[in-house]
């Protein structure tokens, strides 16, 4: 049996965050992931400037490894109204490809990786983990996702939480196709659903569209997705008759989030934690920033592995990206009826959607 300081279970942005700071400290990862990489990802792929800052990644640095594009403006609109221009004059964003940017994070982290690797049983012998009877660890980190294994074993139950329930597509345009699109490249477009507790998007990244709806409201997907993806079609952003293939994926916002982000010898730390943003659903950047408190708490650890402080790892991810499970109210009527008319203001949109919600700006 193989030994390592460290099982990550998940070879996303948290695990390879994870592994990359421990390899930094002079611990040995082994990071398990079921999939191939590079795998598709079901994700916008659209990173924040604070992603670049906590990665240490420069865009053109990043460019020799996968597509990256300028985020410089947005459409914004109520899901059946005409959308609203938001532009700058520098970029704000960046737009990626997730199954470039995951292999690109995960061989960067230099950390002993095994993919195609599914997780069949995790088992707890004499103070060490034992995954699937061939690893062992003192310390297990579960980053695999909404329905992460490690999770599931501390007793999440994926198909009875308040999840986020979404459903996108990323598909590449031809020459003529990408000419025609009405969406520039690097531009971001955002429809929200009436009742705000949902919204659709599409982000161009060169000839690559990626488009998709989530809400809360799982039975109002499929019409609203169908009536997202018809109004991107009338408005010239997707061609005509194109109807991708869409993939499903879940997730929980951190104010309904109830999952425990510690166990003994066990941290949880991404979207396995119930992490993502309640205001845009942004899982990228606190995947990144719990992957590396994760790392910093095992090394604090050192070689006592039983001091592993599963509360104080608590305590840094809620002080860095704030609380979780404070309960999330749907918008009320007023607060609807508001919405209905402000989001024909583009300084409204400007201030209170894209800098507040999405690009965490003025106290967002």
């Amino acid at each position: 049996m193989s030994s390592y300081d460290a099982i990550i279970i998940g070879g996303g942005p948290a695990g390879s965050a994870c592994a990359a700071r421990l390899r930094k400290g002079g611990m040995e990862a082994l990071v398990v992931d079921r999939a191939l990489f590079p795998r598709d990802k079901p994700c916008a792929g659209w990173i924040t400037p604070q992603v670049l800052e906590r990665l240490d990644l420069a865009p053109e640095q990043y460019a020799r490894h996968g597509v990256i594009a300028e985020v410089r403006a947005f459409h914004v609109s109520r899901l059946g109204s005409a959308p609203v221009e938001v532009s700058y004059g520098s970029p704000v964003s960046h737009a990626i490809r997730r199954c470039e940017f995951d292999k690109h994070l995960l061989e960067r982290s230099g950390a002993r990786v095994r993919t195609g690797a599914e997780v069949v049983s995790l088992e707890r012998r004499a103070g060490r983990w034992v995954v699937n009877g061939e690893w062992e660890a003192p310390v297990l980190v579960g980053a695999a996702g909404h329905f992460c294994p490690v999770a599931r074993m501390l007793g999440a139950k994926p198909s009875a939480e308040a999840a986020v329930a979404a459903q996108e597509a990323e598909f590449e345009l031809t020459e003529e196709e990408a000419a025609r699109c009405t969406l520039p490249d690097g531009c971001v477009d955002l429809s929200f659903a009436p009742d705000l507790d949902g919204y659709g998007w599409c982000v161009r990244k060169r000839r690559w569209l990626n488009a998709g709806f989530g809400t809360l409201r799982h039975g109002r997907l499929k019409a609203q997705l169908e009536q997202y993806l018809g109004t991107l079609r009338r408005r010239g952003v997707l061609p005509e008759g194109c109807r991708p293939a869409m993939r499903g994926h879940a997730y929980l916002l951190r104010g309904l989030a109830r999952r425990p982000l510690f166990a003994e010898g066990v941290l949880l730390a991404g979207d396995a934690a119930g992490l993502a943003f309640d205001s845009s659903g942004e899982g990228i950047l606190p995947a990144i920033v719990s992957g590396t408190l994760a790392a910093e708490a095992i090394l604090a650890a050192g070689l006592r592995p039983e001091r592993l402080d599963g509360a104080a790892y608590a305590a840094a991810v809620e002080k860095e990206l704030g609380p979780r499970d404070q309960g999330r109210r749907g918008a009320s009527w007023l607060e609807r009826l508001g919405a209905r008319f402000a989001f024909r203001s583009a300084d409204f949109v400007r201030r209170e959607v894209v800098e507040k919600r999405f690009l965490r700006r003025n106290g967002g």
